[in-house]
């Protein structure tokens, strides 16, 4: 829930009731887990360091995680993650698998979920899925929680990511866990699963990918960016973006940016989205309408770099469940229609869920009975 609330803040601004939430989910973690990380080189998947994390969902122990990927050149990066598993015995077979894509919290080291003190709160459905018998996964993303190249929204490295994420804990659970993998993400963690599994097949085939969900992706990104740059939550994201697109692209900020927004963009993105909105958005407001200087759906390289890293290009290989609260505005439902219809039209199993009254901040958790029917339709082993 707290998810949920903080989100909405994005969007209406920030109460004090919101501030002091903001202040309860930005308390640190302070453990020595992230200090000196090992060389990024090895095998992917493969865990390299984990600890006991405490406060945990009832039933359930969790990890922090540190485990090997590749960004979207097939260069060795580090991820750190949360791993947790039900407790008691695994069923005949090992439990499947459920990574998960978390949505926009920044993109600096400080902002990965499992930094935090209460980690948990950030993965929506946590405890109903650990209820349903499945051992869940998370990835930081690249440059999130240890030192790494920039991923916001590069499609490529986060789609690698939530797979390796599954091949850790495989790695970690042995025989506790199966081969068996259903990807679940929201907002930018829906574009990473779509990346996931469209990348699965050649990537990491060994896994069983059974299936994707995913609630208010961002697809077509350079429509989504032109819907929302007009306010300070587009203004906050978009800052995210160009500077990734910038460090990882090599484009340039000042063929698309204005000079008041270059200057402000390592403020910007030295603040996590979510737990510091406060400070951000008094560095975004007096950007909105001062931003840009073209649109880059025309401007290049920006066009392309967008359409790049746009999920769908081709049919996802694996049943899909899309939904979309009617009461989003950073999403719009005209644009996830768009993309279920799309993907109906590549040949996608698509299961489209429009949800009245959902914003973009209660979508995942409005959508979760329908992905949790969908989820044991497809996986077929009951947790």
């Amino acid at each position: 829930m707290l998810v949920a609330v903080l989100t909405a803040a994005v969007l209406a601004g920030c109460s004090q009731e919101v501030r002091g939430e903001e202040d309860l989910a930005a308390r640190p973690y302070t453990g020595a887990f992230y200090d000196d990380p090992p060389a990024a080189a090895g095998k992917p998947g493969e865990i390299v360091r984990s600890e006991l994390a405490p406060g945990g969902p009832f039933g359930a122990t969790a990890w922090r995680i540190l485990f090997r990927s590749t960004d979207l050149s097939g260069n060795p990066v580090l991820n750190s993650g949360m791993l947790l598993e039900p407790d008691g015995p695994a069923p005949d077979g090992g439990r499947t698998i459920v990574s998960w894509a978390h949505p926009t919290t920044g993109s600096a080291e400080k902002c990965a979920p499992s930094r935090s003190v209460d980690p948990y709160v950030w993965i929506e459905g946590l405890k109903a899925l650990l209820d349903q018998g499945y051992a869940v996964v998370s990835t930081d993303y690249t440059g999130m929680g240890v030192d790494g190249p920039n991923s916001y929204l590069v499609g490529d490295t986060e789609g690698r990511n939530v797979l390796d994420a599954a091949r850790a804990a495989r790695d970690f659970l042995g025989s506790a866990a199966s081969e068996r993998v259903l990807l679940w993400g929201h907002s930018q963690g829906g574009q990473a699963a779509l990346f996931a599994a469209q990348l699965w097949t050649q990537y990491a085939p060994e896994l069983d990918v059974r299936a994707v969900a995913v609630a208010a992706p961002a697809t077509d990104l350079a429509s989504l960016m032109r819907a929302d740059i007009g306010d300070v939550s587009g203004v906050s994201i978009a800052s995210y973006a160009f500077d990734a697109y910038s460090e990882v692209y090599g484009a340039p900020l000042d063929s698309i940016l204005t000079p008041a927004a270059i200057a402000a963009l390592p403020t910007m993105n030295g603040y996590c989205l979510l737990t510091q909105n406060s400070a951000l958005h008094d560095v975004a407001q007096p950007l909105v309408g001062r931003f840009l200087t073209g649109d880059p759906e025309t401007t290049e390289p920006w066009a392309t770099l967008l359409a790049a890293n746009t999920p769908g290009d081709s049919a996802i290989p694996v049943p899909l469940l899309v939904a979309q609260g009617l009461s989003d505005k950073l999403v719009r439902p005209s644009a996830t229609a768009a993309f279920a219809d799309e993907q109906k039209q590549r040949g996608t199993d698509v299961v489209y869920d429009p949800i009245p009254g959902a914003t973009h901040g209660t979508v995942a958790d409005k959508a979760l009975p329908a992905v949790l029917r969908f989820f044991d339709r497809l996986d077929g082993s009951g947790g």
